[in-house]
């Protein structure tokens, strides 16, 4: 009900009917969050420091890492909060901030995959030119294109929600301060905000996906066209783990968007949003370096070299 009060702070409810599961969440949720970051951090440390994985492919892989690290960081430890205390709070200039990291990492997630497939429709469909083509300088400029344009839409529409005076409902109905409930709790005119929202959606979600499918088409119809099994298979190895990637996150995301909005739907949706936001990140690095044999071999030269101190210092100390 709206009144003449002034919101100052948003209360989140986060996953209500789940009071006997509260610390084994807790335990599970934390502990997912801590393979996360260093699932991904190793990933950026590896592509930072060995030679062999400094090529176009492991740099879009180096910013998705940064990113899925920056993502869960944004809205795990409230989600976390939200399990141990009864009642979580957030101010609302919080609140907005962390709306706007929420939205501007997911959106620049959907952007550094567009740039991935640009970068594995090259390598696979133009092999002669792709050195020529995807330099250093192009990558960077894609790189910081995806992360400067989704700072710019989802920075504009947080700007404009932050002038808004909110006298609304105050308790949302989820684990981060998300979008809808803050316009809703809004006391002005929101149909400009709405109308932004909207458009940002389809160009984003329908947009890179569109650019994604048409990448892979091209991809697929080259691969076929290669004679023998085995370079058909060499091939299709090399973007299957970002079409792996890809499948997951657009199978979420249209999962909440196309679904009827529905009490029960909501429900649904706030189920895959949490697997969204926990099992994507964590997910995302097993899926680079399973069946990857350049990451697998910097991942045990890494190890190596962090060894032979060890080895070095038992030897000296035996001596």
């Amino acid at each position: 009900m709206r009144n003449g009060t002034t919101i100052t702070e948003f209360i989140l409810v986060g996953l209500p009917g789940v009071h006997g599961l509260r610390a084994p969440l807790f335990t599970a949720i934390f502990l997912v969050y801590l393979l996360t970051l260093a699932g991904n951090g190793l990933i950026v440390a590896m592509v930072w420091v060995e030679p062999r994985l400094q090529t176009p492919m492991y740099f879009f892989l180096c910013n998705l890492a940064f990113l899925e690290a920056c993502y869960t960081t944004a809205v795990i430890p409230k989600l976390l909060e939200t399990l141990v205390v009864a009642r979580s709070t957030l101010c609302t200039p919080c609140c907005l901030t962390q709306a706007f990291f929420h939205f501007f990492l997911g959106t620049a997630e959907f952007f550094i995959l567009s740039a991935m497939s640009f970068d594995r429709y090259l390598a696979i469909c133009k092999p002669l030119r792709y050195p020529t083509i995807m330099t250093g300088r192009l990558c960077a400029q894609l790189a910081l294109g995806s992360w400067l344009t989704a700072f710019a839409i989802v920075f504009c529409q947080t700007l404009l929600l932050s002038q808004s005076r909110f006298c609304g409902d105050h308790v949302i109905d989820h684990f981060y301060c998300d979008v809808g409930p803050l316009l809703k709790a809004a006391c002005g005119d929101t149909s400009l905000l709405e109308v932004l929202g909207l458009l940002a959606t389809v160009l984003v979600i329908p947009g890179s996906l569109f650019f994604t499918i048409v990448s892979y088409v091209s991809i697929l119809s080259t691969i076929l066209r290669i004679p023998s099994a085995a370079g058909r298979g060499k091939a299709f190895s090399t973007c299957a783990s970002h079409l792996s990637l890809v499948a997951l996150l657009y199978g979420a995301v249209l999962f909440m968007y196309l679904r009827p909005t529905a009490h029960s739907s909501f429900k649904a949706n706030k189920v895959v949003s949490v697997l969204n936001t926990i099992l994507t990140p964590l997910l995302s690095p097993f899926i680079y370096t399973i069946r990857n044999k350049e990451v697998k071999g910097a991942l045990r030269k890494t190890c190596a070299v962090k060894r032979l101190p060890m080895q070095s210092q038992a030897c000296n100390a035996s001596g």
